[in-house]
């Protein structure tokens, strides 16, 4: 078992083109709830019927066809104790840990296979 520890929550992670129509395809189609949306960060979550686990929308200029697949983000409680275990054990990270001051810190690191996971840290009072 790691040291670090984990605070029950879920995030999968996909790229969109337009925000505000992933939302409501989310919301009319999946029938899932909007939980939160920073337009100036370009991030946005639903909830999913799986208590715990949301949809991150990650709204980009890169050319997006549904071929990048979703990032599972990982809630944690202490972003720089759960980053220094894994780099301990060889894990990669891409670059710095990221902070959205009084929002989050994130930090992306690779399996064996090169496939993308992350970290995040609610910088958010009382969660």
């Amino acid at each position: 078992m790691p040291d670090f520890s984990y605070n029950g929550t879920i995030t999968l992670s996909s790229s969109v083109k337009d925000l505000d129509a992933s939302i409501a395809w989310f919301k009319d189609i999946l029938g899932f709830e909007e939980e939160f949306k920073v337009a100036e960060a370009g991030w946005a979550e639903v909830s999913t019927p799986a208590e715990g686990v949301s949809i991150g929308l990650d709204q980009t200029d890169a050319d997006v066809e549904g071929s990048g697949g979703s990032v599972p983000v990982f809630g944690v409680s202490d972003i720089d104790a759960a980053r220094a275990e894994l780099e301990a054990k060889g894990v990669e990270f891409a670059g710095d840990t990221v902070e959205l001051p009084g929002m989050v810190k994130l930090a992306t690191f690779f399996d064996p296979d090169g496939n993308r996971y992350m970290f995040a840290q609610s910088l958010v009072e009382g969660s």
